[in-house]
């Protein structure tokens, strides 16, 4: 596991890095300065984690040594070998985090699918699970889109995740997501199935450089749309960038200003891009298709059968008989078994 965190390297580096901080000059930078401090924490999150697990494991051995001398209980070495156990499990599970994007914040999005006024309620009843998952794992969620469905829930909405590793836990939610219950939109009490599909893009940083050439983006203008006051509907403040070499497409209408909205849509697209890049890298683009399938019956990624009691990640195989557990945000078992599936683990 030393090997695998890189620990030696990373010890000589938190302690480089922490020289440049002691420089009276360093915040002339403020740019600068925060990404010193970012890769160090990133640093010192590994090593910590490392020898948290390694003292774990030290401690469980000279415990079973005092065992044998007749000088500790089975229940105390089995209570500190389950503790080492859970140690060097989340080790394992977090060596799949091991690409620079897992660090990144990210974008979520969810659109429903086939389905109508069911489909809808659906995307609601997801973009409640993840906001549940972000508020008891400690992500910042900030609202950038929704669009209200026609009768009830939302056709779409767009949420930026903030927080340690953000897009390295959610970029498995990639794909088509499915219901099956008794709907409450059925005068005759049917069981209904609906789909919605959630995207996850990772938000660039300042650490990773993508460069847009002005001529190859072309720019539209709207009216605001749904919350926001009568101020955004009365001008064209609203932008949408097309950049013609990708087909990619970014729009911002949270802000009054256009200016500001132009801002953030540049700044969408070079997530878009980056995510486009990555592809290329990793050689994914055939999953990524794969996640791009219809929003209908046979393409989907994960199950949620409400009225006989379960939910399984069709990926992993990983399945669970408590959906209302799921709903409510307790998606990490989900998450941790499709990247260790990734993984090979």
């Amino acid at each position: 596991m030393a090997s695998i965190f890189d620990v030696e390297n990373r010890r000589f580096k938190i302690e480089d890095k922490q020289t440049h901080t002691l420089d009276p000059e360093f915040w002339n930078d403020p740019k600068r300065a925060e990404s010193i401090l970012k890769e160090i924490k990133t640093h010192k999150f590994w090593v910590g984690l490392y020898e948290d697990t390694e003292q774990a494991v030290e401690d469980v051995t000279v415990l079973y040594e005092f065992y044998k001398e007749g000088e500790s209980t089975t229940e105390e070495v089995e209570e500190a070998y389950q503790f080492a156990l859970g140690k060097t499990q989340e080790m394992e599970f977090r060596a799949t985090l091991n690409k620079k994007e897992d660090e990144l914040n990210c974008i979520l999005q969810i659109n429903a699918g086939a389905g109508g006024t069911e489909s809808c309620d659906w995307s609601a009843m997801l973009e409640r699970m993840y906001l549940m998952y972000c508020e008891k794992n400690g992500y910042k969620v900030k609202l950038l889109d929704r669009q209200e469905g026609e009768v009830a829930g939302i056709k779409s909405v767009e949420l930026e995740i903030t927080g340690d590793f953000a897009y390295g836990m959610l970029k498995g939610e990639n794909g088509v997501h499915r219901l099956v219950r008794v709907s409450p939109f059925n005068s005759q009490g049917k069981r209904m199935t609906s789909f919605s599909s959630v995207f996850v893009h990772p938000v660039v940083d300042d650490s990773i450089e993508i460069k847009i050439n002005p001529a190859d983006c072309k720019w539209d203008t709207f009216r605001a749309s749904g919350a926001g006051g009568q101020h955004v509907n009365k001008t064209e403040s609203a932008v949408r960038v097309t950049h013609i070499p990708t087909g990619c497409v970014a729009e911002c209408q949270e802000e009054r200003s256009q200016h500001m909205n132009r801002e953030k849509a540049i700044q969408k697209l070079k997530n878009l891009l980056y995510e486009l890049e990555l592809q290329k890298q990793y050689a994914e683009r055939d999953k990524v298709e794969a996640g791009k399938m219809k929003n209908e019956w046979g393409s989907q990624i994960r199950s949620y059968v409400l009225d006989d009691r379960w939910v399984k990640d069709l990926r992993s195989g990983y399945k669970v008989h408590n959906p209302d557990a799921v709903l409510n945000g307790d998606l990490n078992d989900f998450l941790k078994s499709v990247l260790l599936m990734n993984a090979g683990v």
